[in-house]
């Protein structure tokens, strides 16, 4: 053979295609192909992994919780202001200004009335039954914004006293108040929902409280006007401490609704 001179293929090499060894070595997976897979593997499964444990260690947020309920207040319209009203009749202006702020065209700046309750146990005669009584006797809130017509609406509903505060230009309350006034509707809301499937919330069991009086006993009021005046009692509502007697008043038998601290029983 020559030097310089070219290599001749034999017809057996010729006939050998070169796209197989190509392809050959495109499909034999190198060092780093596979180390890459393996590591994508392992990535997969530790995603997985702290999926799982994410899912198992979240615990579902508490609905009654302080950041739940702000969460739930956010971008409602209006202010929320604090009504005076008589005693024993909260949830009466509830009722009654609901049914204004509808006939007086008013629900474009009226939103909302709540009276908070809370659930206790009422043991009267040896028996516990549950009973929802009112969180605060004498208020009510209300949701609205503070116009003329609004205002006017609200503090000429029967059984309102007022707003608290200045009564013609009242103060909203804060953030964190109408948050801490606003949890009992939230607790009870929710005890409700729980009891229909059954359930109960940790730590949430209603208190106990006993009625003091029973209907047809004879008290003594112990209130201006009427110290020292006997009346009988027709109706007794122990889960809000209160009660109607009969009094008579100019000749008349009257009712009157009062308070357990009101009365005394009579010797």
């Amino acid at each position: 053979m020559n030097e310089g001179a070219e290599t001749e293929l034999t017809p057996a090499e010729q006939e050998t295609p070169i796209v197989e060894d190509a392809a050959a070595d495109q499909d034999a997976p190198t060092d780093e192909t596979a180390a890459d897979a393996d590591t994508a593997s392992d990535d997969a499964v530790v995603d997985e992994d702290a999926a799982a444990d994410e899912a198992v260690e979240t615990p579902a947020e508490d609905p009654t919780s302080p950041a739940a309920i702000k969460r739930r207040l956010k971008g409602l319209p209006g202010r929320w202001y604090v009504l005076h009203t008589y005693a024993g009749y909260e949830k009466r202006v509830k009722q009654n200004l609901e049914i204004r702020m509808k006939s007086m065209n008013m629900e474009d700046y009226i939103f909302q009335v709540e009276v908070p309750m809370e659930e206790v146990f009422e043991v009267k005669r040896g028996e516990r039954k549950l009973v929802n009584r009112v969180r605060m006797p004498g208020y009510a809130l209300v949701r609205m914004e503070m116009e003329d017509e609004a205002w006017r609406t609200v503090q000429e509903t029967q059984g309102v006293t007022g707003f608290v505060g200045n009564g013609r230009d009242p103060v909203p309350l804060t953030e964190p108040d109408v948050i801490k006034m606003l949890t009992p509707v939230v607790e009870l809301e929710v005890a409700k929902e729980l009891r229909a499937q059954g359930k109960s919330r940790p730590g949430s069991e209603p208190a106990v409280v006993t009625a003091e009086f029973e209907v047809g006993e004879n008290v003594i009021l112990t209130l201006e006007p009427w110290v020292g005046m006997p009346a009988t009692i027709d109706a007794v509502d122990a889960a809000n401490q209160r009660l109607t007697v009969l009094m008579t008043l100019v000749g008349q038998e009257t009712p009157v609704d009062l308070s357990f601290s009101q009365v005394k029983k009579a010797d």
